[in-house]
């Protein structure tokens, strides 16, 4: 197993991501299990480029904010980079795409679809 990636941080702090051979299936699975979590994704993919953490509205406090961003980095489905004091996301779509072709659309369509039929009542 190869140590993970780091990106260099404000102040000397490494954020470790995983090496692209180190993603699994199952991690990234997790990771998108919880709602908050894809909504993020969702938010990224939407987006396609970076957005600060601040840049979420969620309905937790900041450490559980945290925590969900932790879950999705260390997965491999975001790569967090400062910027200043800002910490940027940006989703590693195409190294998920390369290691499961198909799955991050196939996943972001489905999300939008049970929203459109949950929307719908």
């Amino acid at each position: 197993m190869t140590a993970p990636a780091s990106v260099p941080a404000a102040g000397g702090r490494v954020l470790a991501h995983p090496a692209p051979e180190e993603i699994r299936l199952e991690g990234v699975l997790h990771a998108l299990s919880d709602p908050l979590r894809l909504r993020i994704v969702r938010e990224l993919a939407a987006d396609g480029e970076e957005l600060s953490c601040s840049d979420f509205v969620v309905p937790v406090t900041k450490s559980t904010t945290t925590h969900h961003f932790r879950v999705l980095r260390e997965a491999g489905v975001i790569r967090q980079v400062y910027r200043g004091t800002a910490k940027m996301n940006g989703l590693r779509r195409e190294e998920l795409d390369a290691l499961f072709p198909g799955l991050l659309d196939s996943l972001l369509g489905a999300a939008a679809h049970q929203e459109e039929r949950l929307a719908d009542g």
